[in-house]
């Protein structure tokens, strides 16, 4: 299943949420920390669990969450990207029911020079381009 083909795909939508963190290339990044925004979509067949009104039938979000919240307050990184693909990568590996996931992170009180909502990043991983990452 290529990435092209998911935009009329079953998927678990995950908007908003927040961590606090300490990612970041600057030392006061890292000394201090920041909110960070983040957004996750996952793509995954939710025909059964529709049918079955059953939990064991798909992903709880409960769980992608704190998959997320594992590596959004764990061990700083430099990048962004790094970060998003953490969390692509390890939803990928504990969920085999996921077959792609787009991951958004943001970073909300950066300093600029003018008004903005967030500055960030986005990635898509899917397991046909994330086999022997």
């Amino acid at each position: 299943m290529g990435e092209g083909n998911l935009e009329n795909q079953d998927k678990l939508i995950l908007r908003g949420l927040q961590f606090y963190g300490f990612h970041g290339v600057h030392p006061v990044e890292k000394e201090q920390g920041q909110k960070f925004l983040v957004d996750i979509d996952a793509w995954l067949d939710l025909r059964i669990a529709g049918e079955t009104d059953d939990i064991t039938d798909t992903v709880s979000y409960t769980d992608i969450y704190r998959t997320t919240k594992e590596i959004m307050e764990g061990p700083s990184q430099n990048l962004l990207e790094s970060v998003a693909h953490l969390i692509a990568n390890t939803t990928l590996l504990k969920y085999p029911q996921i077959h792609a996931v787009r991951v958004k992170v943001g970073k909300p009180d950066i300093l600029v020079d003018g008004p903005m909502d967030y500055l960030g990043i986005e990635i898509l991983r899917s397991r046909v381009n994330n086999e022997n990452k």
